[in-house]
């Protein structure tokens, strides 16, 4: 912070209990013949008194290793406790660092928010997986470009923030607003940690994400039997391509890989009696096989120059969407409103209902912490009356 900087400080202080009083600087003689008198208990604030019989409050503080020491005003315009109040509004500006002179260097150098979010991605997009990249890419397309046109990255506000993710939740479903205003945080934060915003200032903080849905839909025994039922009659049709997404969706129950785990496989990942994934949401992880999955892929017919498990031999190319084919298998076994990844939330809730512990199941599944793996932790009310009926038919025995 420069004295000149503090100077304006006091001037906005004077300003605020209605002194508007212009005053020349003290001449200073060459024997700098004056004295100060700093105040006992007020650090920095004293009376300074001039050859020519002029008083001024002066106010000292030190900033970036120098000492500081600036002019309130003249004792003749200006009551001590108005000084002192100036002088203690000073040394606290200087305290924290604020800068008015820097703030107008950082405003100069802000950049218009569409601007920033080309540098953004610029200079940041480089560390993202490629899934992250084309799933980042598509919201800002969509919901980001032209999120705040003509304001500058360091006006954006809470006011401006609120509005657009109101807005959001209007045009997109509430998952999809969430991931918008994650991005938006994280763009922010960056822009602070890149000089253009203050430090501390993110907007985004006081605004509410939506509350996340917590899907609970795992497959009893009756629907896993209806649905073995269906891929077993794929599996053994003529047509080729129902029987590789149904060898698809069955290799995804008996291991609880995401369905892009599976779809991307490729011979080169099925090391023995695991799956050596080259890339996951976690990253690279290895999948245990059990005698039934090893069973499926061995399953699979194998093409000579084709690398991929589940190849679509009518467009000549790998199955990537089983999603795609999941509602044709999903409706013919009665299963509406099924998902494919619930898929995935069977296998562990069945996991848990076997006694297995979070954090083998979280093994299992290839997650980082196992709070995400208590969600999968849920048990049906049959599974669950039957250990109460346990718990208290050992307590009544106690008590008898």
């Amino acid at each position: 912070m420069t004295a000149l900087a503090l100077k304006r400080i006091v001037r906005g202080s004077l300003a605020e209990v209605g002194i508007s009083f212009e005053y020349p600087y003290p001449y200073r003689s060459d024997t700098k013949a004056r004295s100060t008198t700093w105040f006992e208990h007020e650090r920095g604030f004293g009376l300074r008194l001039y050859p020519t019989g002029r008083e001024v409050y002066i106010v000292q503080t030190r900033m970036a290793g120098r000492l500081r020491t600036i002019t309130i005003a003249p004792s003749t315009i200006i009551s001590q406790h108005q000084a002192l109040t100036i002088a203690r509004r000073v040394i606290a500006y200087a305290q924290v660092g604020h800068d008015p002179a820097t703030d107008r260097a950082r405003i100069r150098s802000a950049p218009r928010f569409g601007n920033f979010v080309d540098e953004y991605w610029r200079r940041w997009s480089a560390q993202w997986k490629a899934s992250t990249l084309a799933t980042h890419g598509v919201y800002r397309r969509l919901y980001l470009d032209h999120a705040f046109p003509s304001i500058f990255i360091d006006e954006l506000n809470e006011a401006h923030v609120t509005q657009w993710f109101a807005a959001l939740n209007d045009e997109t479903g509430p998952g999809a607003a969430n991931r918008c205003l994650t991005i938006l945080v994280n763009m922010l934060t960056k822009a602070e940690s890149w000089g253009y915003r203050l430090e501390n200032t993110n907007p985004c903080r006081t605004v509410r994400p939506n509350r996340k849905y917590r899907c609970e839909r795992f497959l009893s025994s009756a629907e896993l039997e209806r649905l073995g039922k269906v891929l077993a009659e794929d599996q053994a049709g003529e047509d080729k391509l129902k029987a590789v997404v149904a060898s698809a969706v069955t290799l995804l129950l008996l291991t609880g890989c995401r369905s892009g785990e599976v779809a991307s496989l490729q011979w080169s990942d099925v090391k023995g009696n695991r799956l050596k994934l080259r890339d996951s949401k976690t990253g690279p992880r290895t999948v245990w096989l059990g005698d039934q999955a090893r069973a499926v892929i061995a399953a699979l017919p194998r093409q000579r120059g084709v690398a991929w498990l589940f190849w679509n031999p009518v467009l000549c190319k790998p199955v990537l969407r089983i999603g795609n084919h999941w509602p044709s298998i999903r409706n013919r076994a009665g299963l509406p409103g099924v998902r494919v990844h619930d898929l995935r939330h069977t296998f562990a809730s069945h996991a848990a209902k076997n006694r297995e512990t979070l954090p083998m199941i979280g093994r299992l599944l290839g997650h980082r912490n196992t709070q995400s793996t208590s969600r999968y932790a849920h048990l049906d009310d049959n599974h669950v009356l039957g250990a109460a009926e346990q718990i208290g038919t050992a307590i009544e025995r106690m008590i008898a």
